[in-house]
């Protein structure tokens, strides 16, 4: 399986594959992620697609959120920095082209791949990716509340996470 099948990208859409742009780095990290075993990359291509549906919610991902996107898929990953910098940028671009369309799609087919554990992790990636520029807006925190109860997490979950970023949300800020 390609990676670009995980991320659902057609094959008009797929850059060409002897692309002058392409770099060998680039070529070197999209053989390693197609290599990986199929269960797995399909887990880090949802996991980094929901993150960057939530910092794309208030319709600006700072540079912030990005790294922090970027750190979290690499460790979520267990593979290097530039690789998660790599899916992460596949992400975000895929959500940009289908947000709206595939969100509830992702987010359930993750929720049917992941553990509670998994699903809770993902919950606290959320608020670290919205609150990694010191603010987490009311659009993202209504955004991680609707990810909450696609995942089927009881709303309990969702305040005991969220009570860990109290002080990044706008709605309680003065």
């Amino acid at each position: 399986m390609s990676i670009w099948d995980l991320f659902r990208v057609e094959p008009k859409q797929r850059p060409p594959s002897a692309s002058v742009a392409e770099t060998e780095s680039v070529r070197r990290i999209t053989n390693v992620l197609d290599q990986m075993e199929a269960d797995r990359a399909r887990f880090i291509a949802a996991f980094a697609y929901i993150l960057s549906r939530v910092a794309r919610s208030d319709q600006d991902v700072s540079a912030e959120e990005t790294r922090a996107m970027e750190r979290i898929v690499a460790e979520q990953g267990d593979f290097a920095e530039e690789q998660g910098i790599i899916v992460v940028q596949m992400a975000k671009m895929q959500n940009t082209l289908f947000s709206g369309i595939e969100d509830y799609v992702v987010t359930r087919e993750f929720n049917g791949i992941a553990t509670r554990e998994q699903k809770m992790r993902l919950l606290h990636c959320l608020f670290a990716v919205s609150a990694a520029n010191h603010s987490i807006s009311n659009v993202e925190d209504a955004t991680i509340r609707q990810i909450a109860k696609e995942l089927k997490l009881a709303h309990k979950d969702f305040i005991d996470v969220r009570l860990h970023y109290r002080d990044h949300l706008d709605v309680l800020k003065g």
